[in-house]
């Protein structure tokens, strides 16, 4: 009898015990806040994230272009798409490029990897050329930016060098950052001058113009030509009389 007692109080104290806990996890799950919505996009916590890309991160810090990404990211739905070179690509450039090159040069090459709008994967297929960029004017010695493809590869041209998306480093429907192996040169910045602008043609107008002056000059000379050789003629005439009159008055006294 007092066995059984025992059993049953048991029972019923890991029952309760079960209850109490089932009620206070239940309480606490209740009581817990919902999760917040995800933070702002910044474009340097996703690069410094994926590290190997110090160089291209202080760059926009010094251009203010990160700050701007984010700004654009936030407030505008068009999105935005990042070419991202390594340190490995920066350090293959010519010893002094990044410092032989002027504040506003420097803006200019870190817009040039940046597109105005999102570009996912399969969309790279169906690009039209040239791509235009943050760097502004995509006409040949600008800033132009072709993009080709050949199977799964995307190939980046800008005139001056020829790069290969790695791969895609971050994405979410909004801003797609991806990898490059070489720094985007430019034609603006590194590339040949364009050619001097030939000489505009003479007008027409002006050829005639030309051409009447100068019949009018040989018209002037001519008629001056005869009116000199008028006057010489005259001149001998009137010498002559003068000499005919002089001899026959000395005959006349003689």
């Amino acid at each position: 009898m007092t066995s059984h007692f025992q059993h049953s109080f048991q029972f019923l104290l890991l029952i309760s015990i079960t209850l109490l806990c089932t009620t206070i996890t239940t309480t606490i799950a209740q009581s817990a806040p919902p999760p917040g919505p995800p933070g702002p996009t910044n474009i340097t916590k996703i690069l410094e994230k994926a590290s190997q890309f110090t160089t291209l991160i202080r760059l926009f810090a010094i251009t203010k272009v990160g700050d701007q990404i984010n700004t654009q990211l936030n407030n505008s739905k068009q999105g935005m798409t990042v070419f991202a070179p390594t340190d490995n690509a920066f350090s293959s450039l010519s010893v002094g490029t990044l410092n032989s090159l002027s504040d506003q040069q420097k803006d200019e090459l870190v817009q040039f990897h940046v597109i105005p709008t999102f570009i996912s994967t399969s969309q790279f297929q169906t690009l039209s050329n040239p791509l235009r960029t943050q760097a502004g004017d995509s006409t040949t010695y600008n800033f132009p930016l072709n993009i080709t493809t050949s199977g799964n590869q995307v190939n980046l041209t800008t005139g001056v060098v020829n790069a290969t998306v790695a791969n895609a480093i971050y994405t979410d429907g909004s801003l797609a950052v991806y990898q490059v192996d070489k720094v985007l040169l430019p034609m603006s910045l590194f590339g040949p001058q364009p050619p001097a602008a030939a000489p505009a043609p003479e007008p027409l107008k002006d050829k005639k113009k030309k051409s009447g002056d100068e019949d009018t000059t040989a018209t002037s000379d001519g008629k001056a030509s005869a009116n000199s050789v008028g006057r010489i003629g005259l001149r001998r005439d009137l010498h002559g009389l003068t000499a005919g009159a002089i001899a026959i008055i000395i005959m006349f006294y003689l």
